[in-house]
């Protein structure tokens, strides 16, 4: 197959994903109302193989977003309620003592519920910093060790992870290291007067659409692999380059940057963004990213892998409007 050939097949299979995402969507909002952004923005995440924060109070669906997503997507799931005495063996699993009928004993691993496709880590600063860190060889390495062997997690392979932004007594902050391997980090705000009162009247009577299932697990590792396959010009990937280095304190020409910001984003979050903004490009039916994805996707790839110094936070500098100027400017 030639150059020719091949781009012609890129165009059609990209056509034909761009309608199959459609359905995903649309059936995904069955289920969550008024939350478009929040569903791309996750579902990009997905579609580019990446793990996604999601930041809301209780009560805005969360939890019933993850589960539609597993049915569309034709992924088995399992929720872990994160908790201060949560262990990371309630996680990975643990070894336990078995005897056969000989009277031979041996141990047996006993998976946890991270042998999943799709994890639901309900408000994961609620957990000490060993049980968080439990996640962390999982989201990067696909596999997790224990009593030195290691177990292959199923692929594909996602965690969303909810937290809550209100309260903070008895959590834990995740660390920097475990921030960096969420791809993007999903504000979930209110509905609209006008979607709420759709909420009260759709969810609170005898019948709720359930979405049907579109796809399944290979069938997401291939729109994965499209994804990557897809090209990306000069300009986004200039773009990209001059947001991420300019969000970072010694490389930026923001003075407020080099002055305010304690850490900045890494190559990761680069990474992040080439990925997310083919994906973004994909779920939106074009079959390449442009410099407006790269600044839609800014606050989301960006605001977890920064740190505003105490400094700054007192004086009342806004790390989201920061990036927001910071895209602007790149794009």
């Amino acid at each position: 197959m030639d150059d020719r050939q091949a781009a012609a097949a890129l165009v059609g299979e990209a056509e034909q994903a761009g309608e199959t995402l459609a359905r995903v969507r649309a059936e995904i909002g069955k289920a969550v109302f008024g939350q478009e952004r929040v569903i791309e923005l996750t579902l990009a995440a997905v579609l580019a193989g990446g793990h996604v924060l999601l930041v809301g109070a209780p009560g805005l669906a969360k939890t019933r977003l993850v589960e539609a997503m597993a049915r569309v997507l034709g992924l088995d799931w399992a929720r872990v309620q994160f908790t201060p005495d949560l262990m990371p063996a309630d996680i990975l699993g643990s070894e336990v003592l078995d005897q056969d009928d000989a009277g031979r004993r041996h141990f047996r691993f006993v998976k946890g519920p991270i042998f999943t496709q799709l994890l639901m880590a309900d408000e994961i600063n609620r957990a000490s910093p060993r049980t968080q860190s439990a996640l962390l060889q999982a989201m990067q390495e696909h596999h997790v060790t224990v009593a030195g062997a290691a177990y292959d997690v199923p692929r594909p392979f996602h965690v969303l992870a909810t937290q809550n932004p209100i309260e903070h007594e008895g959590a834990y902050p995740l660390p920097e290291a475990q921030l960096d391997r969420f791809l993007l980090q999903v504000d979930v705000p209110y509905p609209d007067a006008e979607i709420e009162r759709r909420i009260l009247i759709e969810t609170t009577g005898l019948e709720d659409q359930r979405p049907q299932t579109v796809l399944n697990g290979q069938a997401l590792i291939r729109l994965q692999q499209l994804v990557r396959s897809m090209p990306v010009g000069e300009k986004v990937l200039a773009a990209i380059l001059e947001l991420v280095r300019s969000a970072r304190p010694g490389s930026s020409h923001d003075p407020r940057v080099n002055q305010h910001v304690a850490w900045g984003p890494g190559p990761r979050a680069g990474q992040a963004l080439m990925l997310a903004v083919r994906a973004r490009a994909l779920l939106r039916g074009r079959l390449a990213p442009a410099v407006d994805d790269v600044a839609a996707l800014a606050r989301p790839a960006l605001v977890h892998r920064m740190q505003l110094s105490f400094g700054a936070r007192a004086e009342g500098l806004d790390i989201d409007s920061l990036v927001d100027e910071l895209a602007q400017r790149a794009a």
